[in-house]
């Protein structure tokens, strides 16, 4: 039964290492969901201090991934219309992988707030702060996801 939950727990930390990069996929839950899953292990100890703070972290990093975007957005002057452009260019990007996913919520940003103001120069500027917050917020999942990886492998081997 150990092998399937070191399984599990592995196959976990893959995915929430894609979660890092895919916006479908919620990555920093489902890495936290393997080392919970380590738990299950009878040859294996998880830390409890290290299962408290990488939940904490977790917590943390999913609302900073949906506060920051709105959040610079708004910084810059942004309408909801930035947003919602964003978030469809998000998507739609997930079409063109990768290069859609990376340009996707700068082209979608720009567009919804040029629709909300007729103006290219600010409609650039929300979307370079959306696109900032995006990549911000990506590397963060990724270290995370990454780290929550290591642990599982280290935990294991």
């Amino acid at each position: 039964m150990d092998i399937f939950f070191i399984s599990m727990a592995l196959v976990c930390g893959a995915i929430g290492l894609l979660g890092a990069i895919l916006p479908a996929l919620p990555g920093p839950p489902v890495s936290y969901l393997g080392v919970l899953v380590l738990l299950l292990c009878g040859d294996v100890t998880v830390s409890t201090p290290f299962l408290v703070a990488s939940g904490i972290i977790m917590v943390v990093i999913t609302i900073i991934d949906y506060m920051l975007p709105v959040w610079f957005t708004q910084l810059s002057g942004g309408s909801r219309e930035s947003v919602r452009g964003a978030l469809a260019g998000m998507l739609l990007g997930l079409l063109f992988m990768p290069v859609g996913l990376i340009i996707g919520p700068f082209i979608g940003a720009f567009l919804g707030e040029y629709v909300a103001c007729h103006r290219s120069g600010k409609a650039f500027k929300v979307a370079s702060l959306s696109f900032i917050a995006f990549i911000v917020t990506t590397f963060i999942k990724l270290f995370y996801a990454v780290m929550l990886l290591v642990y599982i492998v280290r935990a294991v081997v």
